[in-house]
């Protein structure tokens, strides 16, 4: 496989098609080498649109949500970002390139392993991946410029939501197949917020975050 004309490729033929064109966000998508953080079994897709298997069950999304998640976060520098589920480390190395720090929660053992040895190949210090259930978040270390979870939700948590700082954003995908929702809930002061919905999506779960009941009456 060229490795460069592949990137090259995902980037022209599904990054930019899906209405990603800010110039910083496309050079950090060449900057961080998705390669480097894919299981070597699927290093032949690591550039497929579609989510990459990882250990215990998991996933990478795939590189155009990554991309527009990113993207419409907005970051200009300076932030303390919040990522929940690490997977591989791919899309907080992706954050990495903007904010000041960024720490990273995943509740397998095996992934908080895979993405801390990535991201120290990468050189990328000020990215921290901690071993915790992040369906709580973190009280102990808010709040948070900005919150991204890195997989699907049916509902975005009270508590991640009172992590952020007045003024925060939190990117999360929510909804139940086959519609899910690219959700965008700024905090705009204490006690309010204000919810964008700006594209459709679809994305595996995170794990331990509560589901609506199937029941019906």
């Amino acid at each position: 496989m060229n490795v460069e004309q592949a990137r090259f490729n995902m980037i022209e033929q599904q990054i930019r098609p899906w209405e990603v064109l800010d110039a910083q966000v496309l050079q950090q998508l060449t900057r961080v080498r998705r390669e480097d953080f894919v299981p070597e079994a699927h290093r032949s897709i690591a550039f497929a649109d579609l989510e990459v298997p990882l250990p215990c069950g998991q996933f990478m999304l795939a590189p155009k949500v990554e991309a527009r998640l990113l993207q419409e976060l907005g970051l200009m520098g300076g932030e303390r970002v919040l990522e929940v589920g690490a997977g591989s480390g791919h899309m907080a190395a992706l954050l990495g390139g903007f904010a000041q720090s960024v720490l990273s929660l995943e509740i397998e053992p095996e992934l908080v392993a895979m993405a801390q040895a990535n991201l120290k190949r990468a050189g990328l210090h000020h990215v921290q991946v901690r071993l915790a259930d992040g369906a709580g978040g973190t009280t102990a270390d808010a709040p948070f410029d900005a919150i991204v979870l890195s997989g699907s939700v049916a509902d975005v948590p009270a508590t991640l939501l009172n992590q952020l700082k007045v003024g925060g954003r939190l990117a999360a995908i929510v909804g139940q197949e086959p519609v899910m929702r690219a959700t965008f809930i700024t905090r705009t002061s204490d006690a309010s917020f204000s919810t964008a919905q700006p594209w459709d999506t679809v994305a595996p779960r995170l794990r331990n975050f509560s589901e609506p009941s199937r029941f019906s009456f």
